[in-house]
């Protein structure tokens, strides 16, 4: 081969960051920040972790491997920050990305479906054509909290007619009752969450 033939792009390697370590890698690029949007809030912010190339290809790495793993066909990424995490991942995994999206921000036609604030009620959407029968999705975002999206997001994915390969999060708040709530939603497909706070 000479040095002006076209050579391919190498393979990406998976992540050497496992186990504790990746828990322990991925839970030190997060950061505390008080009182934000209120007082009295701990906002968990990512963005730390998105900006180390490190820490971002593992986390990647970890929910590809997830889904591959549980025989997904696609990704499903939640609005807003699941789409940051959802993209990659589906890259990684060699699969499609779906976004849902908040009700009005999709310009086909699209399924929608309502879930339960503490104050009111919020809707999410999906473009309808996206999805399969043939489909097992795995939907990906960075934190489960109410699990109201969540939940949401599995009723539309199955309104589709496709099945759900799992749910996984970057993290995890386990002093409020998402997970309950998702659990009984997700009807016995899997569920990861890389950390627990």
């Amino acid at each position: 081969m000479t040095g002006t033939e076209p050579q391919s792009a190498p393979s990406p390697s998976p992540s050497p960051v496992a186990g504790d370590g990746l828990a322990d890698l991925l839970g030190s690029r997060i950061r505390d920040v008080r009182d934000h949007p209120k007082p009295g809030i701990v906002f968990k912010d990512i963005t730390p972790l998105l900006a180390d190339p490190v820490a971002l290809t593992a986390l990647t790495d970890a929910l590809a491997a997830f889904g591959t793993a549980h025989g997904a066909t696609k990704v499903v990424g939640l609005e807003a920050r699941g789409f940051i995490l959802g993209a990659p991942v589906a890259v990684r995994a060699g699969l499609g990305f779906v976004p849902v999206r908040k009700a009005g921000k999709l310009p086909g036609a699209t399924l929608s479906q309502s879930y339960e604030l503490e104050y009111g009620t919020a809707e999410v959407e999906i473009h309808a054509e996206d999805l399969t029968p043939q489909d097992r999705v795995l939907i990906v975002d960075d934190v489960l909290a109410t699990g109201g999206t969540a939940e949401a997001a599995i009723q539309l994915i199955r309104r589709t007619g496709a099945g759900i390969a799992g749910l996984a999060v970057l993290m995890e708040l386990s002093f409020l009752p998402g997970r309950a709530r998702i659990e009984s939603a997700l009807d016995g497909a899997p569920y990861q969450a890389l950390l627990t706070v």
